[in-house]
């Protein structure tokens, strides 16, 4: 609730609007009520006036401030005024001051799903936005971004049914996929085969016609620029280092979606700006164990940016995503406003990306934020690593969002950038046993892909490991079998077949990095428990220079087979080796 003190003495803003009201309750008012709801909120006062500053002010008031608001009231629940009544009952209410009443009306930022909030019956000719002082009717443009946006479902994942498979770059799903593997190294995906994979990232879709289309993300993806703007007309990508306009406008460097000399979408726009945003980074001596960290945090912070970038953009809307680099810092522009307030996107837990199949897709591999905390992350980082404050703001009359991101010329504080790396700990907890093994037959066809081998401990306790077989004369279709079983000693994954013949074929599961140059990398593991008992997987990966997840895997395994067990609470206890004669 506003004060006197607040409103008077004030100029009209933004977030602000005074009208008289002598002649009645003034019809102008559902135009500002338009405004403020289809923007960021605002307040409306009636009752007052400008005085010769500029400034709020009452002079004569309203003659009966009590029946305006029944007047209000009675207004705001007619459709044929106002298509949606979004004020909250306490947010109407009135002030006096020597004598004199004045009404307030408190209009908050409209939901997208009831977007656009609009005057009278007609939404093309009744949406208003807020630019600075005054309420700008909308364009039949700005109507139809709103629209979009108010869709509860995802329009990224409808099918594209006027454009074949025809139109995406193989080259690019190939680079997609190698990432995927990379990020993803033991999952069931990695095995199907291209069109599979794309069905199930929801990058092609079925048509009506009941043949395979590319969605809207799987087209923005994967496709040829050319055939991008064959559904987003105004769709471009734009990469800027170092403009210089002396004249005619410069650069050190540019990438440009239209240029014919690589696929222009936005996969291959992201992987080719980010090793440029980044190359000028510094990169402080930071040792976790006994390994350097390249993937600084203002690493993982930029590839947010571009992420975040990208999926929030409006790709129907003009002007296409710019994004620059210059001595002064970075700038991110998207066309499309933000879809929450910005004090919702800078608390962080709030997360409404306006292309949510487009950011499951990066997601997959590493990049982007689900938690709703990307936007907050990215201020948060950047204020205690650059002591600048980042920018985040909307031009309404271009519908379009920018970040900015300030150095100011100052190099990156080190010591606040160690607080943002991982620590050990935290990576060791995050890493889950669910996959050690990871064995199973190649069956690109089946969807289920059936047959998995996994192992069950996310305690480090009960070791064993269940094989799934899709056998349609067996009903339960399972056979658990233990670690033992399955492996023996050339670290390969014997074929655990019965005498009913349940399990068909040999399961080939040769655990890469078994055999080491030194020795067994189990014999190497043990050796290390028997030396320090309190020994961690991370440590061990620093000792041995292996993956967490490969230590993990031979853990599970020596841990099946009776070499080690485990005393203890996962954090506070200890290993110890209990057989002396491992399975080698």
């Amino acid at each position: 609730m506003l004060t006197l003190t607040s409103i008077l003495s004030t100029p009209e803003s933004s977030y602000l609007e005074g009208k008289s009201a002598k002649g009645g309750f003034p019809d102008s008012f559902w135009e500002s009520y338009s405004a403020f709801a289809n923007s960021d909120g605002g307040t409306i006062v009636l009752g007052v006036e400008e005085d010769v500053n500029g400034n709020l002010c009452i002079k004569d008031g309203l003659k009966d401030a009590q029946k305006m608001k029944e007047t209000f009231w009675k207004l705001v629940n007619n459709r044929q005024k106002i298509s949606h009544n979004i004020v909250l009952e306490k947010g109407v209410y009135i002030l006096e001051a020597d004598g004199k009443e004045i009404l307030v009306v408190e209009i908050p930022r409209a939901e997208r799903t009831v977007r656009p909030v609009y005057k009278g019956t007609d939404p093309r000719n009744g949406t208003y936005k807020r630019f600075g002082t005054g309420d700008h009717l909308c364009t039949i443009e700005e109507v139809g971004a709103m629209l979009r946006d108010s869709s509860i479902s995802p329009l990224d994942a409808v099918a594209v049914e006027d454009i074949d498979l025809t139109a995406l770059n193989m080259e690019t799903v190939r680079g997609y996929r190698q990432m995927f593997k990379l990020t993803n190294p033991s999952h069931l995906w990695n095995t199907l085969d291209d069109e599979i994979f794309l069905r199930r990232i929801r990058a092609i879709g079925a048509g009506k016609d009941g043949q395979y289309h590319p969605t809207e993300a799987g087209l923005l993806m994967f496709g040829y620029e050319y055939e991008i703007t064959r559904r987003f007309p105004q769709y471009f990508l734009d990469y800027q280092e170092d403009r210089n306009i002396v004249g005619v406008a410069k650069w050190k460097d540019r990438i440009v979606s239209s240029s014919g000399d690589w696929s222009g979408n936005v996969f291959d726009f992201a992987m080719k700006i980010l090793t440029k945003l980044q190359s000028d980074l510094k990169i402080p001596f930071v040792v976790k164990g006994f390994q350097r960290i390249d993937d600084t945090p203002l690493h993982r912070l930029l590839r947010e940016a571009v992420t975040n970038c990208l999926v929030h953009a409006d790709y129907y809307g003009r002007q296409g995503i710019v994004v620059s680099k210059n001595k002064d810092g970075f700038v991110f522009a998207n066309p499309g406003g933000m879809r929450i307030s910005k004090s919702e996107a800078l608390s962080g837990g709030v997360s409404d990306p306006r292309n949510a199949t487009l950011l499951k897709m990066f997601s997959f591999i590493r990049f982007g934020e689900r938690a709703g905390s990307g936007l907050n992350g990215i201020v948060y980082v950047w204020k205690k690593v650059y002591h600048t404050e980042p920018e985040i703001f909307v031009k309404e009359e271009y519908d379009r969002t920018f970040l900015k991101l300030p150095t100011l010329g100052n190099e990156p504080d080190v010591e606040a950038m160690a607080e943002f790396y991982p620590d050990e700990e935290e990576t060791n907890e995050n890493v889950t046993v669910n996959d050690p093994v990871n064995v199973r037959v190649n069956d690109p066809i089946n969807e289920n892909d059936p047959t998995n081998v996994t192992v069950n401990d996310p305690k480090n306790e009960n070791v064993t490991v269940n094989v799934t077989v899709n056998d349609p004369k067996n009903e339960n279709g399972t056979l658990n079998v233990t670690a033992n079983d399955l492996i023996n000693e050339n670290g390969t994954l014997n074929d655990p077949i019965n005498e009913n013949g349940t399990l068909n074929g040999t399961l080939n599961g040769t655990l890469n990095d078994q055999i080491t140059e030194n020795g067994t990398l189990k014999s190497q593991i043990v050796e290390l428990i028997r030396i320090n008992p309190n020994v961690n997987a991370v440590q061990l990966t620093k000792q041995l220079n292996k993956s967490l997840r490969q230590i993990r895997r031979f853990l599970a395994v020596l841990q099946a087979s009776g070499v080690i067990r485990r005393v203890g609470a996962k954090k506070n206890g200890h290993w110890e080796v209990i057989n002396n004669q491992q399975n080698n």
